[in-house]
């Protein structure tokens, strides 16, 4: 008997979270490797945020909420949004999901037919082509390689967009890559999508708050308002507030869209749990020192891995412009050899490499769509950042030169 639904054959597994898997599986042997694959704030969750989720408890807030989200919280994520991003909006222009990840697999549910397209640029988020591939759409990935800063250029865009275009996915900030669109680039690209009206757009802010170098961020919305009407704007508190395990997301956009989104949640998780959406509230409505804090962190977070990494003969990494990851280049080691004798192939035999000769969890450029790069999170203490690299760069300097076969 088969159990599996054929659309899951061609959808692979969360990268990030398998390499995060092989690190612990080496730790519950016993060695001693440094975890990092998996991007997510070291930081607790501040206090008066998980008070509120407590208190909401307490208080009886334990039943359903409407599936787009509490009436507070949806009001406040429209302040939010004005107030930071200059983005006209309601609550009833906002919807609540669990998680940012939810939003966007809603909104495909709710807009892929079979053989429908979605761009999504490379390197880009490992679970964006398998949410596509999974709904029955098919992914177009654009090569956007470090010359270009990882950004989708005009023509790149122009030459990707076919008749059956039904999405473009953007990332600012970038995962994997840091990289920030300005005004300028997003502008851009909306005079190409200007000319071709079928195409909608999801713009994945998640990271809108990490920014490094005095850096302004600029919401896809704010820069291109003549194509809000087809505009889907992804956020949530997850980045942020260091509440990755909360599961709280949102998004505002045109209300044809949000009414269907709103149709599959109610089908599949009804709602976000009460008690979680008080503590988004509360993150959204309460002090926001915190956030300015996590950012500093990660930027010196950032200047010493870049640092120390481009000390290391063989890899390479421009300095993000926000996020909180590296993403690696490791072209100059393929073709060499560890001592043992195995041969550095790709990008994901690199990593593989790390994670036994090192013993530092990375995730190979392979699951992001270009390689050769690896990808580490920087979203941890200075001395772990500061041992990982060290031992990095131990490794890499065991290795011998060697064929590229």
């Amino acid at each position: 008997m088969t159990y599996v639904a054929t659309r899951l054959a061609a959808v692979k597994p969360s990268a990030s979270m398998a390499a995060s898997m092989a690190a612990r599986a080496l730790r519950a042997k016993g060695v001693d490797v440094i975890d990092l694959g998996l991007g997510e704030p070291d930081f607790p969750t501040p206090a008066h945020i998980a008070d509120a989720a407590h208190k909401a408890a307490l208080a009886g807030e334990t039943l359903y909420t409407p599936a787009a989200g509490t009436q507070a919280l949806r009001a406040a994520i429209a302040d939010k949004f004005r107030r930071e991003n200059g983005l006209s909006c309601t609550a009833d222009d906002v919807v609540v999901a669990n998680g940012a990840k939810q939003i966007i697999f809603n909104a495909l549910m709710a807009t892929l037919d079979a053989g429908d397209e979605a761009i999504l640029p490379a390197p880009y988020f490992v679970s964006y082509p398998e949410m596509v591939k999974l709904l029955g759409g098919v992914p177009v990935t654009p090569a956007c390689p470090a010359e270009t800063g990882f950004r989708l250029t005009p023509a790149l865009l122009e030459r990707a967009i076919t008749p059956r275009t039904k999405w473009l996915f953007l990332n600012t900030p970038g995962n994997p890559s840091g990289a920030v669109y300005d005004k300028a680039d997003l502008q851009a690209l909306a005079a190409v999508l200007e000319r071709h009206p079928q195409v909608l757009i999801l713009s994945d802010e998640i990271y809108e708050h990490v920014t490094f170098d005095d850096r302004p961020f600029i919401s896809f919305g704010a820069a291109c308002p003549q194509l809000r009407d087809r505009t889907l704007i992804v956020n949530g508190v997850a980045k942020a507030y260091a509440m990755t395990g909360w599961r709280v997301g949102y998004a505002i956009g045109p209300a044809p869209l949000l009414r269907a989104m709103n149709t599959v949640q109610s089908q599949s998780v009804t709602s976000v749990a009460a008690p979680m959406q008080a503590a988004a509230l509360a993150a959204l409505t309460g002090p926001q020192d915190c956030v300015a804090t996590f950012r500093a962190a990660y930027q010196r977070r950032r200047d010493l891995v870049v640092a120390a990494i481009t000390a290391i003969p063989g890899l390479t990494l421009a300095p993000p412009d926000g996020a909180f990851y590296a993403y690696i280049g490791c072209a100059d080691l393929l073709g060499k050899r560890s001592p043992e004798g195995r041969h550095l192939t790709d990008d994901t035999a690199v990593a593989d490499f790390l994670l036994h000769e090192a013993r530092v969890g990375t995730v190979p450029g392979a699951a992001y769509g270009l390689s050769p790069f690896f990808r580490i999170s920087t979203a941890t203490s200075d001395a772990i950042l500061t041992e990982a690299t060290h031992r990095i760069a131990r490794a890499v300097a065991t290795l011998q030169p060697g064929d590229r076969a």
